[in-house]
């Protein structure tokens, strides 16, 4: 598969890592070409490198590694370039007291969908931290972790499908991208959970067996 990741921080190291690793061509794409030269370098695999335009029109899939806000700010510029694309959107609108920043509008996902109509957005890969991505494979107990995967086309979401199993991952149906909000406040709550109150969010869900009541 082609990718295109847009961005030079932590979560695009993490993961064009894994799907270079797995055998996939990507060109890593920022403002400063010289952070995407170097993030380029350090993933490997002849990962290429250039500006957001260059990466976003090399990849059949192209990842938004963006802060939220600016995401939507690029998508909106690329939106050309993005038509017929899958766009894997990873990321957190969560400010300041782990407050949900889309309040109650349309979720991060929903805005880069409407930024960049031509293309078919897919959210995943935004419930942990970036270290987490960068284990080789993320896996708990024995268990590989689970990703929610939500997104309105199913193509799209075979290809994301995927690159979460190519990071070592298992995919979840997560619905179409209108639950895509639900992940964003999911991460919101387990954020404020983790850093605020420093509680174990996996312990708030009883195991699968329970989770409609007993004997069921």
């Amino acid at each position: 598969m082609r990718i295109g990741v847009l961005g030079t921080g932590n979560m695009a190291d993490a993961l064009a890592t894994h799907w270079v690793r797995a055998g996939h061509e990507v060109a890593v794409g920022g403002r400063d070409e010289h952070g995407a030269q170097r993030l380029a370098a350090r993933v490997g695999g002849g990962a290429r490198h250039g500006s957001l335009r260059t990466a976003a029109g090399f990849g059949d899939l192209v990842l938004g590694a963006l802060p939220y806000g600016a995401g939507e700010d690029v998508v909106r510029e690329l939106r050309a370039t993005l038509d017929g694309k899958v766009l894997l959107d990873c990321s957190n609108p969560v400010g300041s007291g782990f407050r949900l920043l889309t309040d109650g509008g349309p979720s991060a996902a929903q805005r880069l969908a409407a930024a960049a109509p031509g293309a078919h957005v897919v959210k995943a890969f935004n419930l942990c931290h970036e270290a987490v991505w960068r284990m080789d494979p993320p896996a708990f107990d024995g268990r590989p972790l689970a990703v929610p995967v939500c997104g309105d086309d199913e193509a799209a979401l075979g290809l994301v499908r995927e690159l979460v199993r190519d990071a070592g991952c298992e995919p979840v149906a997560g619905g179409g991208l209108g639950r895509a909000g639900l992940l964003e406040a999911t991460a919101a709550l387990f954020i404020g959970l983790w850093v605020g109150e420093g509680a174990d969010a996996q312990a708030i869900a009883p195991p699968l067996a329970y989770a409609a009541g007993p004997g069921s």
